[in-house]
């Protein structure tokens, strides 16, 4: 739903994968709340030693019980930084994190509760061993391998029937990215424009970013005569710098305008009225090298974008050969390094099958839906994404990896904390194949969406996000193409 005429926007994208090396380069930012006899007394409880890259968990109370999050802290550079965040449920929290320190080291933590950006209290700081990464054992001559089953003897908490404890296998890795579509309500201009408002967004929710998304159309016509959008170089380099992956929408239209556009009717793209113009798009893509996502001419099932079938005089049928014409045309051009992102909107699910270009024209598929509170009616989480999800996953491409491309919901007429709670525990145990999660953060068609429309909706998000599965900034060296799922 977010429109280009808006201000070409940018969305960023989320993974945790935690180590000192990947932490926020400075301190967190938060206001401290001087010591008193109402403070909260904060305790941590965390593990004297742990492997590097292995998920442990630090857990502790909150007495007497507040609500807000915690911050786990490791002290650097005479500094604390943030290494991972969860909430606070009944007095008490558990969060999961790691360190990738290749060399054996010790660290020091501690736990502080948060409430927005002011600190309510600190736990005393603990002393962390780190060992170094567990090695795969040498391949011995004649010995089964790997993929062989072979009789073991029993095993009972990891440790065999010959006394010898075991290193117990490490848990999954994060397994999705999360980034957002971030305005200049922070900071006065957009992302990726100004990556300060990356900075602040990053602050304020207490993780950094692996995807961050924003848009452009194709032609700018707010003066005579229109000119064309070249391919954004320095933005993708100022993402890519921030160790995310540029996730880019790109829509086939001109500026200003309504979804009545003449010059860019379907019919004119396969026509190769804009052949030029694409391919020296391309030609730069190929030419920049690096992995992106490329969302074209999203929310396709829709009647609001100038590419639905629905208007502009488009006919059934010329989606599909419009987006492969300008997929062929990347090819042509050596621009393997786009992921195409197929994203209709999560309604009019009997038009997806029409809409889709196949297999092999399309890397991710993606589902954008709001819930806009009063305005439309409350809508719960999985009444958006439930049955488009199944329709995607179970019929339209079984084979693909899933981001939402964006997302977020009122404060009228519900509560939006609680709305975000119920989607991150929707995403964790029935929607598995959402490895992506892009979180509309920008003022727009006057609704409420970015999270400091409230504190509990900022402090919902953050505890969500905090979990291991979404994955920070630790994808600027990225050169697989197309983009695997995590």
């Amino acid at each position: 739903m977010g429109r280009l005429a808006d201000t070409l926007q940018l969305k960023p994208a989320l993974v945790i994968a935690l180590g000192v090396g990947a932490l926020a380069a400075g301190a967190t930012g938060l206001e401290v709340t001087p010591a008193s006899a109402a403070s909260p007394r904060v305790t941590l409880s965390a593990p004297a030693e742990v492997t590097a890259g292995v998920p442990a968990i630090a857990k502790g109370k909150i007495v007497p019980a507040r609500a807000g999050r915690v911050f786990l802290q490791v002290w650097r550079a005479h500094a604390w930084h943030l290494a991972a965040a969860g909430k606070v449920r009944q007095g008490a929290f558990r969060i999961s994190f790691a360190f990738q320190q290749a060399t054996p080291s010790e660290l020091r933590v501690r736990a502080t509760l948060v409430q927005g950006r002011r600190s309510l209290g600190s736990s005393p700081g603990r002393t962390i061993h780190i060992r170094p990464p567990l090695e795969a054992p040498e391949t011995v001559p004649g010995a089964p391998s790997p993929s062989t089953p072979t009789p073991s003897p029993a095993v009972a908490s990891g440790v065999p029937a010959g006394g010898e404890e075991l290193p117990l296998p490490p848990p999954p890795p994060g397994n999705a990215y999360w980034g957002a579509w971030i305005g200049s309500q922070l900071t006065g201009e957009a992302a990726p424009w100004d990556m300060s408002a990356v900075t602040e967004f990053e602050q304020m929710v207490g993780k950094q970013l692996s995807l961050l998304e924003f848009s452009s159309p194709w032609s700018d016509c707010s003066n005579s005569p229109c000119t064309y959008y070249t391919f954004p170089w320095d933005p993708f380099n100022s993402i890519r710098a921030h160790g995310a992956i540029p996730f880019f929408s790109w829509g086939s239209e001109m500026i200003p305008g309504t979804p009545d556009q003449p010059d860019f009717q379907l019919a004119d793209i396969i026509a190769g009225k804009h052949d030029s113009y694409i391919r020296a798009w391309a030609a730069k893509a190929a030419e920049w090298g690096h992995p992106f996502f490329l969302r074209f001419d999203w929310e396709m099932n829709g009647d609001w974008f100038p590419w639905g079938e629905a208007v502009n005089e488009n006919q059934p049928g010329e989606f599909v050969t419009a987006w492969r014409h300008v997929h062929d045309i990347f090819d042509e051009e050596g621009a393997t390094n786009a992921s195409w992102v197929w994203c209709p909107y999560v309604n009019k699910l009997n038009l997806y099958a029409s809409l889709y270009p196949g297999d092999s024209y399309v890397d991710w598929t993606c589902l954008d839906g709001y819930n806009w509170g009063e305005r439309y009616g409350w809508r719960t989480f999985d009444s958006l994404y439930e049955k488009a999800y199944a329709k995607v996953t179970e019929t339209i491409a079984p084979s693909k990896p899933m981001v939402i491309g964006e997302i977020a919901a009122s404060e009228t007429a519900g509560s939006k904390a609680t709305w975000i709670d119920e989607m991150f525990e929707a995403l964790e145990l029935r929607y598995p194949k959402i490895r992506g999660l892009i979180w509309f953060e920008t003022l727009s068609n006057e609704m409420d969406w970015p999270l400091e429309s409230s504190q509990s909706a900022v402090d919902a998000f953050a505890a969500g996000i905090g979990d291991s599965r979404f994955l920070a900034n630790v994808l600027g060296g990225t050169g697989t193409s197309p983009i695997p799922a995590p």
